[in-house]
């Protein structure tokens, strides 16, 4: 009976719990919480920026080709072809160098697209955005 104590007795040894188990835990919940937390960007506002006196802005900002669904290629309304893309967008970027956007119709395949995305290339525009045409409804 030497292993039980008297819940009256006072033989002067006060009983101590060892904290540093619970606080292990504590800081592996809190570390595991941070790194699973994701943190929302807010949206600011808009501001309306000035602009600089000394920059120009361009008449025409991008060279824009349309690719139709029957396969023609157009800009600025008029059909030009697959052969007239190449030599349109040098004679294009000899006088500035403006952004070459690709528009192709929903119905547009995209080997058509690729054709004329590789003769804008071609033709020396560094960058070729593709877009869509926006509908008319």
């Amino acid at each position: 009976m030497g292993r039980f104590r008297n819940a009256g007795s006072d033989d002067g040894n006060d009983t101590v719990i060892d904290m540093s188990p619970l606080m292990d835990c504590v800081f592996i919940l809190l570390i595991f919480f941070i790194v699973t937390t994701t943190f929302v960007e807010e949206s600011g506002i808009e501001l309306d920026k000035p602009e600089a006196a000394a920059a120009t802005k361009s008449d025409k900002e991008s060279l824009v080709i349309q690719v139709t669904e029957a396969g023609k290629v157009l800009v600025e309304g008029r059909e030009i072809g697959f052969g007239g893309v190449r030599p349109l967008v040098q004679r294009e970027l000899r006088a500035e160098e403006v952004p070459v956007i690709v528009q192709a119709d929903q119905g547009a395949t995209s080997g058509l697209l690729m054709r004329v995305v590789d003769e804008a290339k071609l033709g020396g525009a560094p960058k070729v955005s593709v877009g869509t045409i926006a509908s008319k409804e």
